[in-house]
């Protein structure tokens, strides 16, 4: 189950169910004759997931990103601002720069620097407190999802399901699969059933790794 609810680690099968192995017994003795079980016929029914996008688009999942998203929102205005300041007092320098002495150069150069660190500061922190903010949104509800997916291949007679979310840190683990396999909307609709949670007013755009800001100009010298 840690596989399933953490997106740092590689997920290859999320579910293998009624797919046994056959073995051969080993005689009791050198005169007793051998026994062994009979291979497994039939085929096994194979399905695929994203699994990582399917607990992001399911409604509950939907509504988590909006809310974390809206809560960041001032924060995210605020390096706007930043940023939008760094860059005018850029322009103003490299506008007037000729005019100044070089005490006055040298000291607002030092003031834009001094603000641009700052700003990276506020970003990053920003950034990370983001990232965990959506890390523990995400491992909250994958296991549930996880549970829909496990209930829904087995009343669906799936032996494998596999998943196919890509990630720098793990490539997908499905190359090729037929679309018919791809059971992610299924899963999606089956735990908005079961959760019971409405559908969001409106549709919060896909998670990103950070807030997004403006990175200023770099300053003249």
């Amino acid at each position: 189950m840690k596989r399933v609810i953490s997106r740092s680690l590689p997920i290859t099968c999320l579910l293998v169910s009624g797919f046994c192995l056959s073995a051969v017994a080993q005689p009791a003795t050198p005169a007793a004759p051998a026994t062994t079980t009979a291979a497994p016929t039939g085929t096994t029914k194979v399905a695929v997931i994203n699994f990582e996008a399917a607990v992001f688009q399911t409604n509950e999942g939907k509504k988590s990103i909006s809310d974390i998203q809206q809560k960041f929102e001032p924060k995210r205005q605020q390096l706007k601002t930043e940023s939008d300041e760094i860059n005018t007092l850029k322009k103003e320098l490299q506008t007037s720069g000729d005019k100044l002495s070089d005490a006055e150069r040298q000291s607002r150069t030092q003031a834009i620097d001094a603000k641009e660190k700052t700003f990276q500061r506020d970003g990053e922190d920003a950034s990370q407190d983001y990232q965990g903010q959506m890390q523990q949104a995400y491992q909250q509800l994958a296991e549930k999802v996880y549970g829909v997916l496990q209930s829904y291949a087995s009343e669906n007679g799936f032996g494998v399901v596999l998943d196919s979310s890509a990630s720098a840190s793990a490539p997908p683990a499905v190359l090729w699969h037929r679309p018919t396999t791809d059971i992610t909307k299924a899963v999606i609709d089956a735990y908005n059933v079961k959760s019971g949670v409405a559908a969001p007013a409106s549709v919060p755009s896909a998670p990103t790794s950070h807030v997004p800001t403006h990175k200023p100009r770099s300053t003249p010298k």
